[in-house]
């Protein structure tokens, strides 16, 4: 019963990442989207596991918003965060750097926005886990995502914003 608990949940995943990424090819974002959104030009690299399908949503959805996406498949995700000083209470499954800021997980746009316009001194803002309803993942919003501050030594900071 447990394993095919893991598979359907596992098929699932590949099945929003699937869908995501059809969305995304079929729905372009026009020049005079982007530039309404005050984005245009910010590019994020994101880094992924190879095998992560609600990354691939994720990306869609950063786009969609208007950021240009660079991906970087990585086998060790736990190296690249250690690298860019993301604290393991705030860990997600993709990491992303935008505009000199560390992103770190499935986080609203309307954060970014914020981080970007206020410019606050800090290494970057991060929401732990995979919260469902959160951009990427499935499933209704079941609570508020609280989102951190990480900050330049590489711990929790205060908190960044409610949604």
């Amino acid at each position: 019963m447990m394993k095919n608990n893991i598979l359907g949940l596992s098929l699932a995943v590949v099945f929003v990442g699937l869908v995501g990424f059809m969305i995304f090819s079929l729905e372009p974002i026009k020049s005079s989207e982007k530039d309404s959104l005050g984005v245009s030009g910010v590019v994020a690299t994101m880094y992924k596991s190879p095998s992560c399908g609600c990354c691939g949503v994720y990306a869609s959805y950063i786009k969609r918003e208007g950021y240009g996406v660079k991906i970087e498949d990585v086998e060790n995700m736990g190296l690249v965060k250690k690298k860019l000083g993301v604290p393991s209470e705030l860990e997600s499954c993709h990491t992303m750097e935008i505009s000199g800021y560390v992103i770190e997980g499935h986080m609203p746009e309307e954060a970014i926005q914020k981080l970007l316009v206020e410019n606050p001194n800090i290494k970057g803002i991060g929401l732990a886990g995979m919260p469902a309803g959160s951009p990427g993942m499935p499933g209704p919003k079941t609570s508020d995502f609280v989102i951190y501050e990480i900050t330049h030594e590489g711990s929790r900071g205060d908190v960044f914003m409610v949604i």
